[in-house]
């Protein structure tokens, strides 16, 4: 029985983990070719501290905890690029815009951590 529960929470980490259906991925080394491009909308969803620290002055600091309550000032025809520090807030951002009708959502795997700018 403890090995079914060590299952299915183990099942539900790893999916929380996965990302949205329809949410790519690119490398920070691929996304340095693309910040010039001002069809684009690049979005960082770490703290402001986090943000204040070190950034990409083309992404916009709307910190996860508040994109839901932002997402009108945002264009959902643009395609959108998001980034935390790890790529894991990014990843449930990514998600979440997918799921608000967001058309072209990608994840910058690593985030700042990765960052060699």
């Amino acid at each position: 029985m403890e090995w079914i529960l060590v299952i299915i929470v183990v099942g539900l980490v790893v999916w929380k983990m996965m990302p949205a259906k329809g949410v790519t991925s690119i490398s920070t080394a691929d996304l340095k070719g693309i910040l010039k491009d001002k069809s684009k909308q690049f979005i960082d969803v770490r703290t402001p501290g986090e943000y204040k620290g070190r950034h990409i002055s083309q992404f916009k600091n709307i910190p996860l905890n508040t994109l839901k309550t932002k997402l009108d000032g945002l264009d959902k025809t643009k395609e959108t690029f998001v980034i935390c520090q790890s790529g894991m807030r990014s990843s449930q951002a990514a998600g979440i815009l997918k799921k608000q009708g967001f058309i072209s959502v990608t994840n910058v795997k690593g985030g700042m951590s990765a960052w060699q700018g």
